[in-house]
């Protein structure tokens, strides 16, 4: 998809395949795929104009990885979209659900539960750029 060329997505994960499937995958669809494997490693890679939208693991060196990047990410521009991509459900029990935070402190628009399935992503990704 020519379209996607100039997108730039910044992704986010620990787990060295789940990174390489996410950037074959975004890459096939035509994405610039900006890459990092932790939160240290991503916070330099946060501003303005680096990428259009992110897409974080949650659980990374920290429990909370993903949403303190998601909140640096819309303290610098609250429109980029950001997903969050987890498996905190299986690994703890402790079930995450934005449509329900109270507190609104979940800063992402869309969360995914892992495995997650690639069209998945590109669907939530499309839907928060408003392709």
């Amino acid at each position: 998809m020519s379209e996607n060329k100039k997108i730039k997505i910044l992704v986010v994960e620990d787990d060295p395949d789940m990174m390489e499937q996410m950037q074959v995958y975004l890459g096939s669809e035509g994405y610039d795929v900006v890459a990092a494997s932790t939160q240290k490693e991503a916070e330099p890679l946060i501003k303005p104009g680096a990428f259009s939208a992110a897409v974080l693991d949650l659980m990374m060196e920290n429990p909370d990885s993903g949403f303190v990047l998601s909140h640096k990410i819309k303290k610098m521009d609250a429109k980029i979209p950001v997903i969050i991509v987890t498996s905190v459900t299986k690994e703890t029990g402790f079930y995450l659900d934005k449509a329900h935070d109270p507190k609104a402190w979940i800063k992402a628009d869309a969360m995914l539960t892992k495995p997650v399935r690639f069209e998945q992503l590109q669907r939530e990704i499309d839907r928060l750029l408003r392709r």
